[in-house]
Formats: structure tokens, sequence, C-alpha cells
């Protein structure tokens, strides 16, 4: 797998820490020309209390991601939340993950520098391509387990996995983004915050039961490699209420061009029962994903 994104991290790289600039800024909404050593371009993203801009590095001319975040904005609890997603994005380090070049930090805001993935969102490749050949499926989902695997392994779990969350660089391949729902975990504790899109949040969330934390991106895992094979969700509804009922009835449709071992692995990942859901170690080992490996 390339390491390589749209924008390699730039020649002189800071460290993934945290400083604050000299020079605040009253609220993220102004258009600002620049923090520190990079330079806006424009708005890529936007929700409630933050934007993305595409940045250049003033002295490389390489292309960062800057997550503009409005402190101003968000409670106590919010801001911790912030501050979670930073130390965890600190502690990763891998090829399929966005990685978090530099934080600055201003009186009320908060400027994530992160590599670009060029490639946009893998959604947005699947509405244009359609769904993907088994081959070009596997060669993604391979990407995703690994960068997955890895952050378990590092007790985190990700808890917003999904088509949109999943970008791609300059050579197509997968940087797994957006930690804002992710946490530690703690084999022997349980959670009980329901986070993530509800077409992939497992059955356990939506009926308030607690989990320890990896069982809930597996079954996500599971709904990205049907979008990858299908092009649609295995799961669906009009509203919330009828997207709970078919999730946690757990039935969805094997399209007939799907090949036997694809959906074997679907059926391992798609279980309702968690503690019967199949474990990463074991999808790993599956001959559907090691197939012309």
């Amino acid at each position: 797998m390339s390491t390589s994104a749209a924008a390699s991290a730039p020649a002189s790289k800071p460290s993934s820490r945290t400083r604050r600039d000299k020079d605040d800024t009253s609220n993220p909404d102004i258009a600002l020309p620049g923090i520190g050593n990079y330079v806006f371009q424009k708005t890529v993203g936007e929700g409630n209390f933050a934007k993305v801009k595409l940045a250049t590095h003033r002295l490389t001319n390489c292309e960062v991601a800057i997550k503009v975040i409005d402190k101003t904005q968000l409670d106590e609890k919010k801001l911790g939340k912030l501050y979670r997603e930073v130390r965890i994005m600190k502690l990763l380090h891998h090829p399929n993950i966005v990685k978090l070049y530099e934080v600055i930090e201003t009186k009320s805001t908060v400027f994530l520098v992160m590599e670009y993935a060029s490639g946009g969102e893998l959604y947005d490749y699947l509405v244009v391509h359609g769904k993907m050949k088994e081959k070009e499926a596997r060669a993604k989902f391979r990407q995703i387990l690994s960068a997955v695997s890895y952050c378990h392994k590092k007790r985190v779990i990700h808890r917003d996995l999904k088509a949109e969350n999943l970008l791609l660089d300059s050579n197509l391949d997968i940087k797994i983004a957006d930690f804002g729902f992710s946490n530690y975990f703690d084999p022997d504790a349980k959670l009980d915050t329901f986070c993530g899109s509800p077409p992939y949040a497992a059955p356990e969330l939506f009926q308030g039961r607690r989990y320890t934390g990896p069982e809930v991106d597996i079954w996500s895992l599971g709904v990205i490699l049907y979008v990858l094979t299908t092009g649609c969700l295995p799961f669906d509804g009009k509203n919330l209420q009828e997207m709970r009922e078919s999730v946690c009835r757990g039935k969805y449709r094997i399209p007939f061009y799907l090949s036997d071992l694809c959906e074997k692995l679907l059926r391992k990942f798609l279980v309702r029962d968690p503690i019967k859901r199949g474990s990463l170690e074991m999808l790993l080992d599956d001959p559907w994903i090691n197939e012309s490996y």
C-alpha cells in the first residue's frame, strides 16, 4: 500500500504537537487568509462548529486539510471530546489513517492540520462509479481492515465507520478520517454511548445495550463491505424507527452476483449477537480477504 496522499506531508512537516499561536482569531466563520505556516485556499467541508479548509504550506507549497473548530461554541463536554480526538489522532500512525501533522490552538479556535486526500470520499466515488467488482472491493477492504485492526490493537475504537469517513488519496488508497466519535476501550469494561450513523450502527446500539467497543466497529465494517460490493445499504428505512427495526431484524438481501466466499464473509460480520460476531483476527484470515493475495 502506498503511503502517499494527495499531498504528502510537507517537507518541513511540523511534528504532531500542540502549540498556541500569538495571533488569535475571534471566530473561525470569518474568512481568514491563513494560520501559522499555512495559507487557506478554499472551504471543502462545513459543520455546526467547524469548517475544513484546503490550505498550502507557505514554504513547501504542499497541500493539507485544516479543520477549523470554534471553541466558543463548545461546552465543556464537547471540548473534552475534541481534545480526546486530538490525543487519539496523535497516537495513530498507519498508512490508511489520515495523519495529524500539527495542532494550532488560539484563545477561541483549534486548527487541526491534517493530511489532504484529493480523491475525496469513498461514498462519492461509489456514487460516480457504482458498485465495485470484488477484486477492487477486496483491495480497498483489506486496507480498511488493516487500519481498524491497528486501531483496536492500540485500544482505540472509531465508532463512526462509514463510506463518508473513508477518504481516497491520489492513488485511490484508503484513508480513514473523522475520529470525532472515537474512544479508548478496555476489554474488561463497557461503554454505553450511541455513536455513529444509523445505517452503519450495530443492533446493540439501537437497543441501548452496553458494549466493549470493537464489536460495533466490526458490524460497521460488514455494512461497508456490503456497500462496496453492491453499491447500496443492507439496512434502510424511511425514518429512524424503520431503520432501527431493519437493523435489529438483521435481515438483508444477498444479490445473485456476489460470490459464495463474499456472502460467507458478510455473514460473519453482520451477526446480530455481538458475542457471535466475528473477531478481526478471524476475519483477517478469511478466504475471501486473502484470495489472490
